[in-house]
């Protein structure tokens, strides 16, 4: 009996998980029929309303703005409207911030999350999986001796939360695993693991 509840478990969590995220993500998105005149939404013209609509709105509104950005005019607009975020003093901070995390994430030139790798932490003896993001800049260099790496520790089972190291190079041993393999290996604190490879 325990055997076929824990079975049912099995299939149904993850199930009804994925239901349950698809369906904050769908709702939110659906926040952009608010930007419709009121007797332009789907609940005024037909009496009730549909669920999936909003998110179809905002795919089309972001492919629009990617499309009209790519011509010479849409270029010039974004240069103009960048430059007048950066003039205002708290906006300016925030904006350009989020705008080179963004350009890191989705840039297919970015180099965001590049690599798996082991380090030793948080204490000696304890190691846990990060990604390698870069090398340090700016006067953060002139204090560190030695080559070191950026590496982005993610926390478990959230990986949108963690925390950023700089670490020698020398004790950040790059892993044989896909970013892909190291997120689920972390996202599922460790129970699906990854294929085992031969030493070499």
């Amino acid at each position: 009996m325990r055997k076929y509840f824990i079975t049912g478990l099995l299939i149904l969590v993850p199930l009804a998980i994925t239901l349950w995220v698809l369906h904050a993500v769908i709702s939110t998105m659906d926040q952009s029929l608010l930007l419709l005149p009121p007797e332009w939404r789907p609940e005024q013209l037909v009496g009730f309303q549909f669920l999936g609509l909003g998110t179809i709105l905002t795919l089309l509104i972001i492919f629009v703005t990617g499309l009209l950005a790519q011509n010479f005019i849409g270029n010039y607009v974004v240069k103009i409207w960048e430059a007048l975020l950066n003039r205002i003093p708290i906006v300016n901070s925030i904006y350009s911030s989020v705008k080179q995390v963004s350009d890191t994430l989705f840039s297919s030139s970015g180099n965001a999350f590049r690599k798996a790798v082991l380090i030793e932490y948080p204490r000696h003896g304890s190691w846990t999986i990060g990604f390698l993001t870069g090398v340090p800049g700016g006067d953060v260099v002139n204090h560190l001796k030695g080559e070191y790496v950026s590496v982005y520790v993610p926390t478990t089972p959230n990986p949108t939360s963690g925390f950023f190291l700089m670490v020698p190079k020398n004790e950040a041993i790059e892993l044989d695993m896909s970013v892909d393999a190291a997120l689920k290996y972390i996202v599922s604190m460790g129970v699906v693991a990854p294929e085992h490879l031969p030493p070499k």
